[in-house]
This record gives structure tokens, C-alpha cells and sequence, in this order.
């Protein structure tokens, strides 16, 4: 599995599980529905981060964008696919 796969992988859980937190916040707010989702997101977020870190090759605008808390790592895999698809062009 190539790290843009994981890395599209932990944004999906990142966001995923936001969504998950914010709909029980805004709805029945079980405790154990954010007791469980809570720590599930942080890693997913952390997870984000690193394997945008790591699919940068030594760019900084993938792992900065997957900074920003759920939608950052889908952009960070949008980044990271457009750029390697403008190096194969030229």
C-alpha cells in the first residue's frame, strides 16, 4: 500500500469520525458515543499529519494542510496527487 493510499485512508477516518462527533454533539450528546470517537479522531488526526509528512517529499504544503482539524488531510491527498500528476506531465 503506497503512502498516498494511507494517507487518503487516515483522512477519510479523520474525517469521518468528526462528523461522527459533531452529529452526536449536536443531536442525543451520549457521552459514550464521544468517550470512544474522541480518542478514534485524535489518532486519526495525528495519522494524518504523519503520512502527509511523509508522502511531502520535501514539500511543506501537504503536512501543513493536513494541520488543518478534518478536511486538511483530504487536501493534503488532493495536494499530493496533483503534484506527482504535474511531474509525470513534464
Amino acid at each position: 500500500m503506497t503512502g498516498r493510499a494511507l494517507l487518503r485512508i487516515a483522512a477519510g477516518v479523520e474525517l469521518g469520525t468528526l462528523a461522527l462527533l459533531l452529529l452526536n454533539m449536536f443531536t442525543l450528546d451520549w457521552p459514550e458515543v464521544s468517550r470512544i470517537l474522541g480518542p478514534v479522531h485524535g489518532l486519526a488526526y495525528i495519522g494524518t499529519i504523519v503520512c502527509a509528512a511523509l508522502t511531502a517529499e520535501g514539500r511543506y504544503r501537504p503536512w501543513l494542510l493536513a494541520l488543518i482539524p478534518g478536511i486538511g488531510g483530504v487536501l493534503a491527498a488532493r495536494t499530493v496527487h496533483t503534484s506527482r500528476v504535474d511531474q509525470s506531465l513534464s
